[in-house]
């Protein structure tokens, strides 16, 4: 039985949407429980959990910088206060465990509620895990991975492959899958939640492509280049684009959806192994150990999606898609390899788990 659950972490959707899943699962299992959300101060979660329902409390905490490091001089006192605050939350709240998905927040909590000695479970999500869990893992109780072979990183006893948790509406969702007979109409360009500089910058250059061709392209470019995509398309009169800040239906832009460009971030890449249409993914290079390059790569050598380095998506990006919509074959193909590795019911795995560290 869980009565009091707290679930830290955020900063992007990749963490901020598995957080969501983990809760839905819990509310739907036990509807009595109360779900404390921690998040930080100032980032996207202190809007989208209270969207979804949930109370939230934000710590006054950011992550080291590592390109300026002057401005990590107040990151000390920072810390202290961030420990101390979320220290006096933990012990009001009195939770029968606490739950990190991951980011800069999700350190301060899991820190102070092993020192509690309160059941703690961190969930992460990447192939190659971040600093914050990293440390996290020697100390939490069940460290939940999206991966197999993290031995490496967390003791083998305390891990448990459940996979990354998607939201329900994804999950439910009924995407038809491409065949002989489906032409490429209807492509959907995420870049995160956050948008993706590459991929925007990549698709204003490539706008001219989309202007002769039956295509309906739905963009969305996040916050910050959201109101220069407009300009561009407006400018230009490009009547067959779609420009979207943030997608909140995303589950019906996938099922509408012929070819998706994306980031391949762990989140977005468990959502589109569900999904199962074709994918081409341009990957960050602005992670740790280059991880979503390898996610992509090892989709790529299964013949589940295809890769474009993000150096080098301005210049192939529209050669790649063109030859997509001329291979029909090799698109059925995709869909059916990267529908394969789907887990639907990791959320579940999760809360399993979370039960077994409550008892």
């Amino acid at each position: 039985m869980i009565k009091r659950l707290v679930i830290s972490g955020g900063g992007t959707g990749g963490h901020i949407f598995p957080a969501l899943a983990i809760a839905a699962r819990v509310k739907e299992k036990y509807p009595s429980c109360e779900i404390l959300f921690i998040g930080a101060a100032n980032r996207m979660e202190m809007q989208r959990i209270p969207a979804a329902g949930y109370r939230i409390i934000g710590l006054d905490i950011k992550g080291f910088n590592r390109k300026q490091l002057l401005k990590n001089a107040n990151l000390p006192l920072l810390l202290l206060k961030a420990l101390r605050k979320c220290r006096n939350i933990l012990k009001e709240f009195q939770p029968d465990a606490v739950v990190g998905v991951g980011g800069y927040v999700s350190f301060v909590t899991l820190w102070t509620a092993c020192n509690l000695q309160i059941p703690t479970l961190i969930q992460e999500q990447n192939s190659y895990p971040g600093l914050t869990n990293k440390i996290l893992g020697k100390r939490v109780k069940v460290v939940c991975t999206a991966y197999e072979g993290l031995n490496k990183w967390f003791a083998e006893q305390k891990t448990a492959y459940c996979g990354n948790p998607v939201r329900k509406e994804i999950v439910n969702g009924i995407y038809a899958k491409p065949n002989e007979d489906t032409e490429i109409g209807n492509i959907l360009v995420v870049g995160g939640s956050l948008g993706a500089l590459s991929i925007n910058e990549a698709i204003a250059a490539n706008l001219p492509y989309f202007r002769n061709r039956n295509i309906q392209l739905v963009w969305q470019t996040g916050k910050w280049f959201y109101r220069k995509a407009v300009t561009i398309v407006e400018d230009n009169a490009y009547a067959n684009v779609d420009v979207k800040e943030f997608i909140e239906d995303m589950a019906s832009e996938y099922q509408k959806a012929d070819l998706i460009i994306s980031r391949a971030g762990a989140l977005a890449v468990s959502e589109l192994e569900i999904v199962g249409k074709p994918v081409i993914f341009i990957p960050s290079p602005n992670v740790t150990a280059n991880h979503q390059w390898k996610n992509a790569k090892t989709l790529a050598d299964l013949t589940a999606a295809e890769l474009i380095d993000d150096a080098d998506c301005k210049e192939k990006l529209a050669d790649k898609i063109e030859a997509l919509r001329n291979d029909k074959n090799l698109c059925i193909k995709m869909s059916c390899n990267i529908s394969k590795l789907g887990i639907g019911n990791a959320d579940e795995k999760i809360v399993e788990q979370i039960e077994r560290i409550v008892k």
